[in-house]
């Protein structure tokens, strides 16, 4: 499916990473099914459909199984009556979010009990196909794949393995011509599924980290970030450089992301804004460090007994504004 991936196309939609972006393209020119592990908001998703964007078209029967038009599948296809389409690689992406809730048939697909009285119970014509077929020749990307039951990890093991699925007594030949790339937060994670040895050996795990540097993490805010008002550029720096402090702080087992990078950027413009300025200063940040960062991070049971999350954020940015003279200064500090 990916045999004319080379290893030497960019992956340019995620800035910094080169560690994962070998790994990646090293399973990928293998066809290997991989797992990318890592904390919430580093650009997971990214970097998966970046991937498909950078797969060549392909042709391919327009029906619900995407059928290769040399090896139909389904009846419709296998009547002659359907026409072909040209698949390009963004649209060879199907994402699957992972849930408890989320059931083999929503995946896999099911018999639809008007057709079975119509076909019969165990007629091709009976089945409703899932989204997996979707991604026929294509890539099929589970985020969150550790908060799938059990049951669904089970059915994935035979579509990846043998290329077909049991729903009920009712055995469905797959075109499982696709690549798996699952996506998940560390294990400790809460309200996730603990993922069998056998479900995993199916898999390459590459992991995935925050932005190596702050020049990479600034870089992103920029690129990604609302621009509504002009935002110093030694201020910026100094405002990611505390959330990248934050993330080393042994009091903290959920650790706040580039999404809380952005946060700041964008609401410290907000006030500004408000405030009747078209620039940001160190008030601006302060303004909107507790509200951006408190849900963000998690501290550990010991620490939570004695203070919450709020109080922690407000009492680490007042230290950290002791230690910048350029917040200080400002009126930057809570």
């Amino acid at each position: 499916m990916i045999n004319s991936f080379s290893g030497g196309e960019r992956f340019d939609d995620i800035l910094g990473q080169g560690l994962t972006k070998e790994q990646l393209k090293s399973a990928l020119m293998m066809n290997r099914h991989v797992i990318i592990v890592g904390p919430p908001g580093i650009g997971k998703t990214t970097i998966a459909r970046n991937i498909a964007k950078i797969l060549p078209s392909v042709t391919a029967n327009d029906c619900e199984y995407n059928c290769d038009p040399s090896n139909p599948l389904c009846p419709k296809c296998r009547d002659g009556k359907v026409k072909t389409k040209t698949v390009k690689g963004l649209n060879r992406f199907i994402r699957i979010q992972g849930s408890p809730d989320l059931t083999v048939e929503d995946l896999i697909g099911d018999i639809d009990p008007t057709k079975a009285l119509k076909h019969g119970a165990m007629s091709l014509e009976a089945f409703t196909p899932g989204k997996i077929f979707k991604a026929n020749n294509g890539i099929l990307f589970f985020d969150e794949v550790n908060r799938c039951p059990e049951k669904l990890q089970n059915a994935l093991l035979q579509v990846l393995e043998e290329g077909k699925a049991t729903i009920g007594s009712y055995t469905v030949d797959l075109p499982a011509n696709f690549i798996f790339i699952g996506a998940m937060n560390p294990q400790e994670t809460a309200a996730t599924e603990k993922l069998s040895d056998v479900f995993l050996d199916r898999f390459d795990i590459v992991h995935m980290g925050y932005p190596e540097k702050l020049s990479i993490e600034k870089e992103i805010v920029l690129a990604k970030g609302i621009k509504k008002a002009e935002f110093p550029s030694q201020l910026l720096e100094i405002t990611i450089d505390f959330i990248r402090i934050l993330r080393a702080n042994k009091d903290l087992i959920r650790k706040p992301s580039v999404r809380a990078s952005l946060g700041l950027y964008e609401r410290a413009q907000a006030n500004a804004i408000l405030a009747g300025r078209k620039k940001v200063n160190a008030s601006d940040i302060a303004k909107s460090v507790v509200s951006v960062l408190s849900h963000r991070i998690e501290l550990k049971p010991s620490v939570k007994y004695l203070q919450t999350e709020e109080e922690f954020i407000a009492q680490e940015f007042k230290k950290y504004c002791a230690e910048h003279e350029e917040l200080e200064t400002s009126g930057g500090c809570l």
